[in-house]
This record gives structure tokens, sequence and C-alpha cells, in this order.
């Protein structure tokens, strides 16, 4: 198949996907009767039923902006099945200047530490399954990731796997093994988590009325979880979260478009029964396959291909024949179209579930859970698990120091992933994740139902970390009411968000050297180490313009990577205040601050935001300033005017820069104003 046959290809199949959204497909596509909370027409509207917003004051500053759900799918947690399911924490400084937020700690508080049970249970080599569930609750959850400083994850890693390897591994396959499965446990347990958490915002981000987050935060939060799945994802810029955000959005919405036509097609040709599972907010990321048991007598014997499906012949299995497992009636009329049971002429038939699907990876949907084999989708999940465990803790095998190995593994793992197998593949971890919190939500499954797929799903878990789907809503809210007591408590997160912010403070007192070693410091004492700085009056002034100034830089650096006319599609109020602010505050402002500033000289035709970039590079204390000046003043395609303006700041000269008008929260303020 050519590269252009499969654009082709992959075209057909999103407009078909959009087109099966838009109208009732005419394949055997079941639609499941929706729930009360969903039976508006819009779905923003259904979800500000089931989702809602806390926010509680930090003393010193802050807030903990907490997103709670109603989950319905599961069994009595009181309060009206209400459940807290995220918190994140927002470092305000004690204003309302949206300019200086930063944005620090999530806590997916269905993530705890494991039990004793659990921890041995990780350790154990080629062991995947579950050990039960985490009982005793009393320490504040731990954060899955510090958004302000998502770097110090990627430095952990590559510590410990030096760690790993310098000092564990050679002491034998045993302690290799336990080592490895250990740190496997733990980072496949906080990435599950984090996907919950990517799932729980994006549907809140489509909840309508006013948001506690900016489009701008969200982003930067959805990406950054997105990103710890990438070895070096910490170290992304700020600048690149937006643009990479919406990249992943894209992609996956296209997977699932894949994903759906071809699921639909081989259940079609099968001539078994799609339908798919959608969340509150309307996207599908799951689906089922059911067989009628009237076809089992009228397709017996019949061929069939298990291709995409992964699952065995139903026309050949006679225990379908005698099923003793769950069973749903479904009506359709002689089109065999599904109708509501008061249709006139409308037959009843009896449906058996016989998969269930992700949508969400790459090539092919993925088997979850197989009504008639629970095994199935376990050995699928585990075999490229097994395989690197094997190859690596007993063979002691690499790609990077085995070539032979590394050719056959490539070519393994080429065929694999190109022919779509259902072996060898990226973890289900995503997809599992996302449909634990589908159950929680969905309450139009039959509870029967739910019930099944649930205690399917966590007996096909490999981590012994996992908690099934009750006791993680015990553990979310108990943890969120020891979150609460030590925000409310001065000398709890208060006290967290003052150390942090002496931190933060580094930066601006040591250079790079400096902070580096402090890094490595840190590192080699596991994290206890962290340099801080002196308390002072003075700290939280400097923390402002440190904030605002970064918040103005990377501002124009999104606006300078950005391909559009930057006086046609940007405010440029909003682009004279940040010049400005910036200017303004040059003896803080650095490097950054004036490629960035540069950069937009080059791109604006303003005359008045060129003068105001040349007035800013002149007050700019740093050598990146002053080389951007010389430049100007020798680039014979700027105006003249522009080039002696440059100049004069260069010989020391300080020329009068006309005001330039700026909007501060809607009020004008001249320039040279703060």
């Amino acid at each position: 198949m050519t590269i252009q046959t499969r654009r082709h290809w992959h075209l057909k199949a999103s407009l078909i996907f959009v087109f099966l959204l838009v109208i009732s497909p005419l394949t055997p596509t079941i639609t499941r009767a929706k729930t009360l909370e969903s039976e508006e027409n819009d779905p923003a509207s259904a979800l500000s039923q089931i989702l809602r917003l806390e926010r509680i004051e930090v003393p010193g500053g802050a807030e903990l902006i907490t997103v709670h759900a109603k989950l319905g799918g599961l069994e009595s947690t009181g309060n009206d099945n209400w459940v807290p399911l995220v918190s994140i924490l927002r470092d305000t400084l004690g204003d309302n200047i949206a300019e200086n937020n930063r944005l620090r700690y999530v806590w997916p508080l269905t993530y705890t530490r494991p039990s004793t049970k659990q921890k041995l249970a990780a350790a154990i080599p080629f062991f995947y399954a579950r050990v039960g569930n985490k009982e005793k609750l009393s320490k504040v959850p731990p954060a899955a990731l510090d958004l302000a400083s998502p770097e110090s994850q990627v430095w952990d890693k590559i510590f410990w796997t030096a760690l790993q390897g310098i000092l564990l591994d050679p002491y034998g396959t045993p302690i290799k093994a336990s080592t490895s499965s250990y740190r496997r446990n733990t980072s496949d347990y906080r990435r599950s988590h984090i996907i919950r958490a990517l799932s729980v915002l994006a549907l809140y981000e489509a909840v309508k009325g006013e948001s506690a987050f900016t489009r701008a935060e969200m982003s930067n939060i959805q990406a950054r979880l997105l990103l710890t799945e990438k070895t070096f994802g910490g170290l992304v810029d700020d600048s690149n979260l937006q643009s990479y955000y919406a990249k992943q959005t894209t992609q996956t919405r296209d997977e699932r478009g894949h994903n759906w036509e071809l699921l639909r097609q081989r259940a079609e040709s099968e001539s078994l029964y799609f339908e798919p599972l959608l969340m509150p907010d309307g996207s599908a990321t799951h689906a089922l396959l059911w067989v009628a048991k009237r076809d089992l007598i009228k397709q017996q014997g019949s061929r069939y291909s298990s291709r995409f499906l992964n699952i065995a012949n139903p026309w050949t299995d006679k225990r379908l024949l005698s099923w003793k497992g769950y069973v749903e009636t479904r009506y359709f009329d002689s089109d065999n179209h599904p109708v509501d049971s008061q249709t006139p002429g409308a037959e009843a038939v009896e449906m058996i579930p016989l998969g269930l699907y992700g949508l969400d990876n790459p090539k092919i949907p993925m088997l979850l859970v197989d009504f008639r084999d629970s095994y199935n989708p376990k050995k699928r999940e585990m075999s490229r698990r097994v395989l690197n465990d094997v190859t690596r803790n007993v063979l002691s095998l690499s790609k990077f120091g085995n070539l032979p190995f590394f050719l056959g593994r490539t070519v393994f793992d080429f065929v694999t992933g190109r022919r779509g197998m259902d072996i060898n593949q990226p973890s289900r971890l995503a997809t599992y994740s996302q449909l634990k919190l589908l159950l929680a939500l969905d309450t139009s499954m039959d509870p029967e139902l739910r019930s099944e797929v649930s205690g399917r799903l966590e007996r096909t878990s490999l981590n012994p970390f996992e908690n099934d789907l009750n006791a993680e809503a015990h553990i979310a809210t108990e943890q969120y009411k020891a979150l609460v007591a030590f925000a409310v408590d001065p000398d709890g997160l208060a006290a967290k968000i003052e150390r942090d912010r002496r931190a933060e403070m580094t930066s601006q007192e040591h250079g790079a050297k400096a902070q580096l070693a402090f890094r490595v410091l840190n590192v080699l004492s596991f994290g206890k180490y962290v340099h801080r700085e002196e308390l002072t009056d003075d700290m939280e002034d400097r923390l402002d313009i440190a904030r605002r100034l970064d918040y103005h830089t990377k501002f124009l650096q999104q606006i300078t990577r950005s391909s559009a006319d930057v006086d046609v599609t940007w405010n440029l109020d909003d682009v004279r205040r940040s010049v400005r602010f910036i200017a303004n505050h040059g003896s803080e402002a650095g490097g950054n601050a004036a490629a960035a500033t540069a950069k937009l000289f080059a791109r604006t035709k303003d005359d008045d935001i060129r003068r105001a970039c040349i007035d800013g590079l002149s007050r700019i204390h740093s050598r990146k300033a002053k080389t951007e000046l010389l430049r100007i003043s020798q680039n014979n395609n700027v105006d003249k005017a522009l080039r002696d303006l440059a100049s004069e700041y260069l010989r020391g000269n300080t020329p009068r820069v006309q005001p330039i008008a700026a909007t501060v929260s809607g009020t004008p303020v001249e320039a040279g104003q703060p």
C-alpha cells in the first residue's frame, strides 16, 4: 500500500467517522439509552450536573482547586456519590493578578501510597496481578506532579536508572529483576492516575460557565501531565506546551476515529453488533461488541476472521448456545435497526457481550475485556512486559549493547506494530484508566454488566499497587479530607508554599552553574536536600516581578513562534503591555526576554511597538540585548529612523520614546508605568 493510498484511506475513515456522528448508521450499531444527566442536547450542560468545582483559600496566598464528580456508577459512597477526584494548588501570592500566579501540585486523589503488602508484591519478579486494596489511610496524599518543577522528574528518572545499572544490577538476576519490577510498577501506577486526572480535567474543560482556569492554564496542565510519559518531557519549555497539547488532542481524535471505523467495519463483516461507549462529554473512548442469540444458530459454522477483533469464533462456540453469563434484551425493527421496546413490530432479541475495546490506541482497537476468556486480554497485555523482563532481567540483553538482539528486536517491533498485531503493543494502561473512570461516571450501563466489566477489568490488571473502583472512591474521599485539613493549617500547606517560594528564589540569586550543583545535590540526597534562600521582607515583591516577567516573556515567545501575522491575529494592546512591562523591569529581565523582544521587532510592522522593542532592549542588562540592538542598527532592511534610534542607545544616549498606551485590566496606562 503506497503512502498516498494510506493517506486516502485515513481521510475516508475520518470522513466516515464524522458521518457516523451526524446521522444514525445503517449498520447494526447499538446506541444505549441516555441517562438522566445526559438528556440535554448539549453535553456541556449535562457535564455541569455531574462535575463541580470547589475552591479553598490557603493561608499565605494560595488556593486549592478541586474537581468533584458524581460517580453514579458506583455503590453508594455517601454525599450523593459526589467524590473529589483531582486537586490542584495555585500560588497566587495573595493578590488578584493572574500574571503572577503559579500552578504547583497536582493531586489525583485516587493515587495513594501503597500498603506494605502491595510493595512486597510489586517487588516480586514476573508477578502480574493485584493483591487487594489499601485500607488504612492517615497521611496527606502524595502529589503526582509539581507543575512548577517538572524537570525534577527527569533528573530523578536518570538518577534511578544510573543507580540501577551501577549499584543494583551487578548483584545478580534476583536483585536486578526485583528492583526493576518494583520501579516499573511504581511508574505505571503513577502514570495510570495521571491519565485519570487528565480525563477528569478534559471533561471539566467542556463544562459551561466560568472556569477556575484560563484556557492557557488548562492547556499547560494537561500538556504537562501528558509529557510525564516522555523520558525528557519535563524539559519541554513552557512556551511549547499549548502547541504540544493541541497536537496530541488532534492525534487522539484521529486515533479514535480510525479505531471506531475499523472496529465497526469488522463487526459488520462478522455479523456482530457494535456499540460505542461515550464519556459524558460525548467522546467515544471505548466500544462493546455483541452477538445476537438468534444469530448463533443462523450463522453456525460460518467463516470467521479474528483479525483486529482478537476473540474466538462465536459461531463455533457451543458455550454461547447455553450461555449462563450476562444477557441483555434489545429491540429491533424489521430492518434490524435498534428501536424502543414500545415501537410497533419491535422484536425482542437477547444480546450477549463478547468483547470490550479501547479506541485510544495507535493503529488498532485494543481488547480490554473478553467475556468468554478472562486471560485473553491479560496475556496480550503481558506480552510486551514479559518480553522486556526476560530479555533485560534474565538474559541481560540490551538493544544498545547487543547488535544481533538490536536487529532482531527492531524487526519484531516493526512487524507487530506495522501489522497491527495485538501483542507487543504499547500498554493498555491509558485506556484501562479511562475505562475505570467511564464505569464510575456512566449510569446508563446495567449494574450487572458494569459489575461484570469491573470485575474482569480488575483481574486483568498487572499492577499490585492498583485498587478497585469502590476502594478508590473511598481513598479519594478520605485523602481529600486529609488534604483540606493540611491546607487550612497555617503550619501545613502554607508552610510548604513558603518553602517552595524560597526555593524558587534560587534562580534569582544564583547562576546556572550553582543551580546545577544544587540539583545534583538534590538528586544524590534522594530529594532530601533542597536549596532555599533566606526569607526576606521583599521576597514576595521580587517573586511578583520575576513571575510577571516570565509571563510576558512567554507571551511574546508564543507570538513569535506563531506563523500568523502578528499585527492581524494578536491584540496589539496586549502585545504593547508585555513589551512595556519587560522594558520597565529590564534590570531583572534576562536573555530570553531580550530574544523574544528582538523576534517581535522582526515580526511586527507597527512602528510604536518596534520603537518600544528597541527601548526595551536598551534597558535589559544582558549581552543578548546588546547584540540584538547592534544587529538592528546594522540591518539595512530596517527603517533608518529605527536604526539611528538603536545606535543612540548603543552609544549610551537615552532618546525619549513616545509613550505607548497599554491596557491593564481594562484601564489605559501610560508607558513608563508598571
